[in-house]
């Protein structure tokens, strides 16, 4: 091969290489990009009255600890039908147990059970599955959404909240739903089947309010729970179809400087 052949054909390489460098990086940015297109709220309900419940915990907490800046969504839900067998769960309530039996009708479910894990109101299963949560939470990310939502906390006052919304691409079966959260709690449990443990509780729903949606946005005035501060705790939204459960877009609520300002006021007043 002359001296001449032997250069174009380098040169030729070289070209070949930088073109396929580049598919290979722009493949790897595609499939990056369509792996976080997603977004998975995981509905855990649960109960400190029950003995089959704290690996369901631990297992959500896992997946909190995991899941930072990742469009993740974890709710804690303490139902109350648990209470009436010696220990009264202090995050308990009837309400919660509404709201699954909610998605035992949406999903056809016989019956309710703890623990159970939802994931955007369209999967079911044993919460202490990691196995199957894993693949619930996999699936959910590469699945785009047709909705958009977006929350911002402008103001914190005495017990309330006023958040500021937007959404994009909802219809008129959809509501968007509120959840207050504190992010963390350890019960000391006396009776009941867990009596004498002390169990860890991660993302627990302290309030849940349904707010009917006007137009592409708004404010709502939320009331908080008693000791809520922006450090502790935290504000998920979540945008909801009435007719069948499923849930179409998340986003947690951004707390300007003012209210976090505010907050820390209430706070230090008491």
């Amino acid at each position: 091969m002359t001296p001449t052949k032997i250069f174009t054909f380098a040169v030729f390489l070289t070209i070949a290489a930088l073109g396929s460098t580049g598919f290979v990086s722009r493949k790897l940015l595609n499939k990056a990009n369509n792996d976080n297109k997603g977004f998975a709220v995981i509905e855990l309900f649960t109960s400190e009255g029950c003995s089959s419940c704290p690996p369901a915990d631990e297992l959500v907490a896992k997946i909190q600890k995991e899941s930072k800046d990742k469009p993740i969504y974890i709710l804690a839900y303490h139902v109350d039908y648990w209470n009436r067998l010696g220990w009264k769960d202090v995050f308990s309530s009837a309400d919660y147990s509404k709201r699954q039996n909610d998605y035992a009708s949406y999903l056809h479910l016989q019956s309710v059970y703890t623990p159970q894990i939802v994931v955007n109101g369209k999967t079911e299963f044993v919460g202490s599955e990691e196995g199957t949560l894993r693949n619930a939470i996999k699936t959910s990310l590469q699945k785009a959404s047709s909705t958009q939502l977006s929350l911002n906390v402008s103001t914190i006052d005495q017990g309330h909240a006023d958040i500021k919304y937007t959404t994009e691409g909802v219809d008129k079966s959809t509501v968007l739903q509120l959840a207050v959260l504190q992010k963390n709690a350890q019960t000391k449990v006396e009776r009941g089947e867990n009596g004498g443990r002390t169990l860890s509780h991660v993302q627990i729903v302290r309030k849940l309010q349904k707010v009917s949606l006007n137009g592409n946005g708004g404010t709502v005035k939320v009331s908080l729970p008693q000791g809520f501060d922006a450090q502790s705790w935290e504000i998920i939204g979540f945008l909801q179809n009435t007719a069948n459960g499923t849930i179409t877009g998340a986003a947690r609520a951004a707390l300007s400087a003012e209210a976090i300002a505010s907050a820390g006021n209430i706070k230090n007043s008491k």
